[in-house]
């Protein structure tokens, strides 16, 4: 199996379902055949919670151990730590120790790219390695951008982004200096109730600011309380409430991901 592609679910707002997206992605994924692993890069450790590991404080490896051991050049079994979901995924989780972690890649040598080098040796045993960032664009966030082969940004439909989004852009435009070929594979409008004015002011006004530069995706993630519940159970959305409209939702997005990645093998091979 070659290298895994990375994906960072980011943006710096919170609220916008980054760890929901993650959690049912990946597991869309996993339902089509895909090997995933998931990384939960946010100290509150919110997609180890909803995947079924509430008590994450105990949990013995996290992202903040590997990254560690990154940093002091240890020797050690990257796949220590790894759990395994009923659903078919990997997860690399994570707890409140991974605020600490943000001060100690102040002063760490390479402290762009410790993530990036742990990834390096485990992504080949996957096809997808997708990571749940913090709402914030600190030092784990750069990370994890500086990780990823491509970014995709969840936007709330009840939001104007413009100002978040134009930030969020930057950061990205700054990374691209360690990792020139990160992208925005595209901005996923979640939250959506299309029935009200503001959504549908929302998503034009994104269309209108970022769709001729960036892919906007054609799935919208409706609002819905099902959704929210998931995360209290362990469980995907397929397994929660499989006939839902937000589970048809992430089964749509997952595909349009598929056929992105299948056209950025096509384009490889072409060349």
């Amino acid at each position: 199996m070659s290298n895994g592609k990375v994906i960072a679910i980011c943006n710096q707002k919170g609220g916008v379902t980054k760890t929901t997206t993650t959690a049912n992605l990946g597991i869309g994924l996993a339902m089509q055949g895909k090997k995933v692993l998931l990384v939960d890069a946010d100290p509150q450790g919110d997609l180890t919670t909803a995947l079924g590991w509430p008590d994450n404080d105990s949990l013995p490896v996290t992202l903040t151990t590997v990254m560690d051991n990154i940093i002091h050049e240890r020797d050690f079994d990257p796949f220590e730590g790894i759990l395994h979901h009923d659903e078919g995924v990997d997860l690399l989780p994570s707890n409140i120790e991974l605020s600490g972690m943000e001060m100690t890649l102040v002063t760490a040598m390479s402290r762009e790219i410790t993530l990036r080098e742990y990834l390096n040796r485990v992504r080949h045993q996957y096809d997808y390695v997708i990571i749940d960032c913090m709402p914030s664009l600190g030092m784990i966030t750069i990370n994890a951008l500086a990780a990823a082969n491509s970014v995709i940004v969840p936007v709330q439909a009840q939001y104007l982004p413009a100002k978040g989004m134009t930030q969020l852009m930057k950061t990205i435009g700054k990374v691209k200096k360690l990792n020139p070929a990160l992208k925005v594979d595209g901005i996923l409008l979640t939250l959506a109730d299309m029935r009200t004015n503001l959504a549908r002011l929302t998503a034009e006004t994104i269309q209108r600011q970022y769709g001729g530069v960036l892919k906007i995706y054609k799935t919208q993630i409706p609002i819905a309380v099902k959704a929210a519940e998931t995360s209290t159970t362990g469980k995907s959305i397929f397994a929660y409430d499989k006939g839902s409209k937000v589970a048809q939702a992430y089964a749509d997005f997952t595909k349009e991901v598929l056929a992105d990645g299948a056209k950025t093998k096509s384009k490889s091979a072409v060349r």
